[in-house]
């Protein structure tokens, strides 16, 4: 059984730690929070030890992996902590949101070897991968254009906001400039990026950009248009449309079922799932699972730190595009 510390309770780190106990090969050994009392509820669902200290955490010999959900500018120190200690690291993203401290983070593990997934969980879900495998076969052909719409239900709470300036870049649309390198095997050669604060004041207080859209050249020609909001009324709203030389794949909605009423009133169907939790379920599980077997085998991970430096760089020229108003440069 490898065993797991979750690092960070709050938010995301309950569904980690969830997939964690629930995985035949994968315990969960502790949990890690300034928040103790989040950590006591976490621990207590799956049988788990409450730690004060990361450093204990880290000098146990039986400790195989570490899962970090803390928040984003405590990332950097926590990976190279746990590198340095010779686990295996899954990360949520981004790896940091400082770009120096990200590639000081990066030679930290290089030196150490150990293995490093950044949790890019769209990857796994079954549509998505779908729409991948049909592009490697060559289905369409060469992709010409892609449109990926990327909204969420609802705005995160003030303090989550205001401790990341421009997150609908570094939090959302990260999902997606990682989505598109992936599904067209291709880099942003240029960045051109506009945002708006569409929600009163009384929804979005920090005045943070709750509305965006991006344009990315990619080196090999196609155009790519990713587009974000904070106020989708009717769901969690995520669709990938890939047009090519030989037609167009699409990755739709998804819904809890796909059952239609028909009546004199007119046509319903289920909402849509209501956040990315609920959407991404089998996402969370799945790449849970690679990055256990992936550590077993020795084998490095799909998502590793270049994916996740790459994909930072891209929300950094968004957001360099969006004060400027001037489209960014991106290096081959």
């Amino acid at each position: 059984m490898m065993q797991f510390a979750l690092i960070g309770a709050g938010f995301i780190g309950p569904v980690h730690a969830a997939n964690i106990a629930a995985h035949p090969r994968a315990q969960l050994r502790y949990v890690v929070d300034l928040n103790r009392d989040a950590a006591s509820r976490v621990a207590g669902q799956h049988g788990a030890a409450i730690a004060d200290s990361l450093d204990v955490v880290l000098a146990d010999a039986k400790l195989d992996a570490v899962v970090i959900c803390t928040p984003p500018r405590s990332h950097a120190a926590i990976i190279e902590a746990a590198a340095r200690a010779g686990k295996a690291i899954f990360c949520e993203k981004p790896i940091d949101l400082d770009i120096v401290k990200v590639d000081a983070c990066g030679a930290v593990l290089r030196k150490t070897g150990v293995p490093f997934f950044v949790g890019f969980n769209r990857r796994f879900d079954p549509t998505h991968s779908a729409l991948h495998e049909a592009l490697r076969r060559g289905d369409l052909g060469r992709a010409e254009m892609v449109i990926v719409s990327s909204r969420d239900p609802e705005i995160s709470p003030p303090d989550y906001v205001a401790a990341m300036p421009y997150g609908i870049f570094y939090d959302t649309m990260i999902h997606d400039f990682d989505m598109v390198r992936w599904l067209t095997r291709d880099e942003p050669v240029e960045v051109y990026a506009r945002t708006s604060v569409m929600l009163d004041e009384k929804i979005n207080p920090v005045r943070d950009p709750d509305t965006a859209m991006v344009t990315l050249v990619l080196a090999g020609g196609a155009l790519v248009h990713v587009n974000s909001s904070f106020r989708a009324v009717y769901g969690y709203d995520q669709r990938i449309e890939v047009f090519g030389e030989k037609g167009m794949l699409i990755s739709r909605n998804q819904q809890p079922t796909s059952l239609e009423r028909h009546g004199a009133d007119g046509i319903h169907q289920a909402p849509l799932h209501y956040f990315f939790i609920q959407r991404y379920v089998q996402a969370y599980a799945a790449e849970l699972d690679h990055f256990v077997t992936s550590v077993e085998t020795c084998q490095p991970p799909s998502i590793g730190f270049e994916d996740g430096r790459r994909a930072l760089a891209i929300a950094y020229a968004a957001m360099e595009s969006a004060k400027s108003g001037r489209p960014v440069a991106l290096p081959r």
